[in-house]
């Protein structure tokens, strides 16, 4: 069964870790926006369309490829548009390609580069497919970006796998980030928890809340 596994990750074609890609938009009309690292400048949406939510990818499990000529795990392009065609999802997006790293990876130059990234968009919904060792660790610096609803999501297996968390996690979080107020969240295992009261348990391979307030309020209704 593993090897059949790898074979079919092996045969999606996928990159190692190389350099950001352009900035891209998904179905619906572009988003016009200041351009940030591996992004472009897009025209306006057309008349009466929602505003576009900005996907901005700095790697993890969610995007991690196996090769066989190394035989192991790299940080592989980015996934997101894929999962999200195939779900054909018709709000529009935007996607921003800035980092192919493990979470554990991740530096302060990095998180300062995001931070800079996020707050420099004309957007105000933004989701962050993230590794989920230090995603709190993301989320305390992204605290800081006010007037932005801002969710962080990812997996606990890559998304090329069959059976993998990361398209569930991933559409919470596109809706999440439609219907909270500003603020930092994190979206996984069927939960949206605020930034700053959530942990990930590792003997439980989950993230539970660290305050007796919760997940998040549901703002939908």
């Amino acid at each position: 069964m593993q090897q059949q596994t790898k074979a079919s990750m092996a045969a999606t074609g996928s990159r190692g870790p190389g350099s950001p890609q352009s900035g891209s938009i998904g179905r619906g009309s572009p988003a016009s926006d200041s351009p940030g690292p591996g992004s472009s400048e897009r025209r306006s949406p057309e008349p009466g369309a929602p505003e576009p939510i900005a996907v901005v990818t700095t790697g993890g499990t969610i995007d991690k490829a196996y090769f066989d000529a190394l035989s192991e795990y790299q940080i592989g392009e980015p996934i997101v548009r894929r999962v999200l065609e195939i779900a054909n999802v018709a709000h529009p997006y935007r996607i921003v390609e800035l980092l192919r790293k493990d979470s554990l990876d991740l530096t302060d130059e990095d998180r300062a580069s995001l931070q800079r990234t996020i707050a420099d968009m004309t957007l105000r919904h933004v989701v962050v497919t993230h590794g989920t060792d230090t995603m709190t660790d993301t989320a305390r610096v992204l605290a800081s970006i006010p007037g932005k609803t801002i969710v962080l999501t990812g997996a606990l297996s890559p998304a090329r796998f069959s059976e993998s968390d990361a398209t569930f996690n991933l559409g919470m979080a596109f809706a999440a980030v439609q219907v909270l107020p500003a603020g930092v969240y994190i979206a996984m295992n069927g939960q949206v928890f605020r930034g700053d009261e959530v942990r990930k348990d590792r003997a439980r391979s989950m993230f539970v809340a660290t305050s007796s307030s919760g997940p998040a309020p549901d703002h939908s209704a």
